[in-house]
């Protein structure tokens, strides 16, 4: 509905907007999180320094033995915080930290326009610095023809959320009648106004619990928090995955499909608003 747009999906811990959209990819970058350590078996005489002052318990005592020791140390790259104790304290400096390749991102072509999006290691960090580069990819892209930008946020309001929301004319909050989801709503909103950016909420597949889904909106409305609308819950959205393809292209006469047409409307119109009432030079 918004084409032509460049979209990229923030959500790098668990991405999944490439199940719907079915990208090509055009390029591939290597992403380093940060340095990991490790031991240098001709150098280590198996002390014990560094196990005992791991907290990650990344450290194990069954490396190669080097001439000296029959055993050496041998951390673990996926327990390794990369915190640097081992490196600091150990008298014989056969702790070294190397630059640690802990995703892929990608630059593609969907149907819909460009994605960016990543693959990120299992337990890799710096998430943040990740969401920062794909952005800052997809807003060189969206600049070169005026194209929409849309980014696809991970749940919460952590590192990478900051990372998605920072510099954004408006942030779509969707939530589904939980109790949780009612808590992370009020959460979120507030780092919202934080950073002043303006935010709007959805309420998704509302009709599971009508009266929650009221309450939620109460404290929307009491928060001064504008709704963009609600959307039902409909079997033909699991349909569509399946597919491969968003429900609006898959269905586009079903009654989520009109729901999502009418949010759509209502957040360009807020948009509209929001640029008239502040015009960007």
């Amino acid at each position: 509905m918004a084409q032509p747009l460049v979209v990229v999906d923030c959500d790098v811990d668990a991405s999944n907007l490439h199940l719907a959209l079915d990208p090509r990819i055009q390029e591939r970058h290597v992403f380093v999180g940060g340095p990991k350590a490790r031991i240098k078996p001709g150098h280590c005489v198996a002390c014990g320094k560094c196990e005992e002052l791991c907290r990650f318990d990344a450290v194990y005592f069954d490396g190669p033995g080097n001439g000296r020791v029959p055993r050496t140390c041998r951390v673990d790259p996926v327990a390794c915080e990369g915190c640097g104790v081992c490196v600091r304290f150990c008298a014989e400096s056969a702790v070294e930290f190397i630059p640690a390749e802990t995703g892929r991102w990608f630059v593609s072509r969907t149907r819909v326009g460009l994605m960016v999006h990543a693959d990120l290691e299992p337990t890799a960090g710096n998430s943040g610095k990740l969401v920062q580069q794909l952005r800052q990819k997809g807003r060189e892209l969206a600049a070169r023809d005026g194209r929409w930008l849309l980014c696809d946020g991970s749940p919460g309001i952590g590192c990478p959320v900051i990372a998605s929301l920072t510099g954004a004319d408006l942030a779509l909050i969707v939530v589904e009648p939980t109790c949780s989801s009612l808590h992370d709503l009020e959460r979120v909103e507030d780092l919202c106004r934080h950073f002043g950016i303006d935010a709007v909420v959805a309420i998704n597949k509302w009709d599971i619990n009508p009266s929650l889904t009221e309450q939620i909106e109460s404290q929307a409305k009491a928060r001064h928090l504008p709704s963009a609308g609600r959307v039902r819950y409909d079997p033909s959205v699991s349909e569509a995955q399946n597919w491969r393809k968003s429900v609006v292209e898959y269905d586009p006469a079903a009654g989520v499909s009109q729901d999502l047409r009418s949010l759509w409307d209502t957040v360009q119109s807020r948009l509209r608003q929001r640029q008239s009432a502040s015009p960007r030079p």
